[in-house]
């Protein structure tokens, strides 16, 4: 297995995600290092995006109905979505490491994780 480059342009993108901190979308990420690196390209930051969550360094939140989020917080964590704004944020709560026990199998699927996107409205959005 050959080792990955660990390129200047994946150093932005992760850079990128680590400064932003609000689970932002590929297209919020790109335009971040555009301002600064206008020759980047969005390609450039999406394989990136890609390898970087695939890895491990960065965590690729699947939003049902919206774009993709990036989260720089790794670890096995909950998140919000607000109904009216799309914002994503983290829920502080313990994860449920056993809940893939109470699952009663029915359909033979050999689980392999979770994730728990709750829904509501935020405090900004609220007002």
């Amino acid at each position: 297995m050959t080792m990955k480059r660990n390129t200047i342009q994946r150093t932005l993108v992760l850079e990128a995600v680590n400064r932003l901190k609000s689970h932002a979308t590929a297209d919020e990420i790109y335009h971040l290092i555009a301002k600064e690196h206008p020759n980047i390209s969005r390609g450039t930051v999406y394989r990136n995006l890609k390898q970087l969550s695939e890895s491990g360094e960065i965590r690729k939140l699947e939003i049902p109905g919206g774009a993709d989020r990036f989260d720089h917080r790794c670890h096995d964590h909950y998140h919000i979505r607000c109904l009216k704004c799309g914002r994503v944020f983290d829920v502080e709560m313990e994860y449920m490491e056993d809940l893939g026990k109470r699952i009663k199998n029915t359909h033979g699927f050999e689980f392999s994780g979770h994730d728990i996107i709750f829904k509501g409205i935020c405090p900004g959005c609220k007002d």
